[in-house]
């Protein structure tokens, strides 16, 4: 996923090109030092969402983690830390890590967690309803700075999530509520009953076969 998004990204057409094993063997050692260390995180985002829907990549590893736990991992280099979210170089692997300072990051963390299998090592992953969790929470504020590309990618990917048929919107909804302004779940309630109505309009099958 990491190397096939870059290799996607026109902006790194100057750049010198990485082979395949410039991102694979780092981000096989950042999962593995985790689990040596039995540091207590979850990975989300694109990697995670790949789990449940096909089609998506991804230019960084997302993490829910503390940040000592971050820091402490050798060789990571951590780049930036503005309030619940820090940014971070593993040996070429970004890492963008929510921090469990947040209480909704917390919670998806304790609560929506599932284990999968990445090669030999096994890996905290959120479950489908945390990822759409997180999606939700994060729209608000990608809509009131305009960020019209990424509302289209997370829209998209609640979209793909829904899809799997694994996801109650009310549990949801009430993981929300006491971490959501209340104007606001007023709004995220509408836009998921719109991904929700598309949804239905494509198991509908709209076009029979000719």
């Amino acid at each position: 996923m990491l190397h096939d998004a870059r290799l996607g990204d026109l902006r790194t057409l100057t750049e010198p090109r990485a082979p395949f094993d410039a991102l694979a063997a780092p981000s096989r050692r950042l999962f593995q030092e985790l689990a040596d260390r039995k540091i207590d995180y979850l990975l989300v985002g694109g990697m995670a969402m790949l789990q449940y829907v096909g089609g998506r990549n991804t230019r960084d590893i997302d993490v829910i983690i503390a940040l000592p736990d971050l820091e402490s991992l050798p060789g990571l280099i951590v780049l930036s830390h503005d309030g619940d979210f820090a940014r971070a170089d593993y040996d070429g692997v970004q890492v963008a890590a929510l921090l469990v300072t947040n209480s909704l990051f917390r919670l998806v963390k304790a609560e929506f967690a599932s284990r999968h299998l990445y090669g030999d090592v096994e890996i905290p992953t959120s479950t489908e309803e945390g990822l759409v969790v997180l999606k939700l929470f994060a729209l608000p504020s990608l809509y009131r700075q305009s960020e019209t590309a990424r509302i289209g990618v997370y829209e998209n990917d609640i979209f793909g999530l829904l899809s799997t048929g694994s996801v109650e919107l009310d549990h949801v909804f009430a993981v929300l509520e006491s971490n959501v302004l209340a104007s606001d779940m007023i709004e995220l309630r509408r836009i998921a009953a719109d991904i929700a109505q598309r949804l239905t309009r494509v198991r509908k099958q709209p076009f029979p076969d000719g």
